[in-house]
Formats: C-alpha cells, structure tokens, sequence
C-alpha cells in the first residue's frame, strides 16, 4: 500500500513495469542546455540543480546568470526555511552589493505573454480558471486575461521587498509546502528544482519570524553556484526533460487525474501534481 502513495505522489516518469500508452518513449526526452542549468553546492558538496526558465522570465533568468557568473552567490547562505512555506538563500545581511550587469528592479515578469499549455488540465482550480503543462515542461495557469507560471512545490521563485520592487534574483526561495500557489502573479518564478531537493526540503525550520533562522551558525553555507555551461565539460551535468506535445504525457495527465480503485478520483488534479519528470541524461 505504501509503494502505492509514493508512486502517485512521484512525478509522471516512465512506469517501471508493463509499459501503457502513457509511457515516454526515446524521442521523447529532450535535452536541457547547459546554460539552463544552475548547480547550487551546499556545505558538505551536497548539490542542488535548477532548471532555469529564460522563455518566462527573460530579465531575471539575465541577472542569475550574471551573479553565477560573477561568483556573487559564493560564500552567502540558505538562511530561511519556514514550515510549509519556503526555503529561501542569498545574502542573509541584504548589504552585499550587487555586481555590474545586474539590474536592481527589472521589469515585473509575475505573467507570461499567453496561455499555450500542450496539456490542459480538466478542471480549473481555486487559484485560477484553467491551467495546464506546456510543451517544455513548465506548469502554468490562467484567469482568462492573465497568464503565469504556477508556484509549485520545487519552483524556483524570487524574493522580492514591497511593490514597486521585483527582486534582482539574488534572493531566490522555493515552496517546500502546499500553500505556495498564493503567490503566483504576486512573485516572479525563474525555475524548478530538477536534483538535490531534499537538501533543501528536509532542513530544520526556524521558529523565528518568517522562519529566519536566527543565528549565523544555523544558516547552511552555500560554497559556488554555476552555470553548467561554465563548468569544464568532464564536471557538467546533463538532464533531459520529459516533454508534454505527444498524446503519451497526455494520457499520463488523464491517468493520474482518474487514478484507478482503490485511489479515490474526483475526476480532475491540480497542475502541480503533473509536473514532467527531469532525469540526468542517460
């Protein structure tokens, strides 16, 4: 019964037994660039790789890979992490300055230019009227005028101080909870967490105000934090994501939002729960 509840709560990868008609097949498993990948190392070379998602949000995915490049992240902290909120990293102090190239408040980007999911979801839900997965993975939603990228558990969103401001990305934080939908078109998201999740899941919580921690020793250091693309090519990694544009990830959708006895089907899912899988490549 166990193994039941973990498969359904796992992302749509390929069943491990009898293949079905919702099973990737090769062709489709498409490659991530290098330079979409952010590789975070942590204390004790514990490693978090991101996905970035230029095509959302093009300004603030530019100033993330300007503090990469720059080595601005080297030597700053994971220094919130609030039950069932977020985890969130940067500059603890908020004094670092930010290096050349990096725009301070960059155009609001909490909307994408349109809603063209490859896969709808069957029912809207409480945060939007319709929602879907696009060709190249990412979960995004609609109200019927706007469209965005949903904060789902793993996304990678960033920190922002009250509006006018839209963060430069130096502070980026993501869900480690359920509730995290709320601030969707409220904070800009720049990515999803593809490996090392649990590094930041599974820290301790803070309970201090907003769930900073409260000392300088309780804060996790962040040793480097690079672009693939930036890394010699023998210490890259390589990841491919499962793409939604083929009646496959389609059926993989129908199946999970009308799960078979003795799973309980309300005849739809929340976009969150579809997310397409992202494997190192083979």
């Amino acid at each position: 019964m166990l193994s039941l509840f973990l498969l359904a709560a796992a992302p749509l990868a390929q069943a491990a037994a009898v293949p079905s008609p919702a099973d990737p097949v090769a062709a489709d498993w498409r490659a991530v660039p290098d330079d979409e990948l952010l590789v975070m190392t942590l204390a004790n070379g514990r490693q978090v790789v991101i996905r970035l998602a230029p095509a959302m949000a093009p300004a603030h995915v530019g100033n993330v890979r300007t503090l990469a490049r720059t080595r601005w992240w080297d030597g700053a902290s994971v220094y919130r992490v609030q039950e069932n909120w977020v985890t969130q990293w940067g500059d603890a102090t908020e004094k670092k300055p930010l290096p050349a190239g990096v725009t301070d408040r960059p155009a609001a980007e909490f909307e994408i230019a349109a809603f063209r999911p490859a896969v709808r979801m069957a029912k809207a839900d409480g945060y939007s009227t319709a929602s879907g997965i696009t060709a190249d993975g990412w979960p995004v939603a609609t109200n019927g005028t706007q469209a965005w990228v949903t904060h789902c558990y793993g996304m990678v969103g960033v920190a922002r101080d009250t509006l006018p401001s839209t963060g430069s990305g130096a502070e980026l934080f993501t869900p480690i909870g359920q509730s995290a939908r709320r601030l969707d078109r409220n904070y800009t998201v720049v990515g999803r967490i593809v490996e090392g999740m649990q590094y930041l899941s599974a820290l301790p919580r803070s309970e201090a105000a907003m769930g900073m921690y409260a000392t300088a020793g309780e804060r996790v250091p962040i040793v480097s934090v690079r672009l693939a693309s930036d890394l010699p090519a023998g210490e890259r990694p390589h990841f491919q994501y499962r793409s939604a544009d083929n009646p496959r990830f389609a059926a993989a959708v129908t199946r999970r939002e009308n799960p078979e006895a003795p799973m309980v089907s309300l005849g739809g899912a929340s976009v969150c729960d579809v997310l397409p899988a992202v494997r190192r490549a083979p």
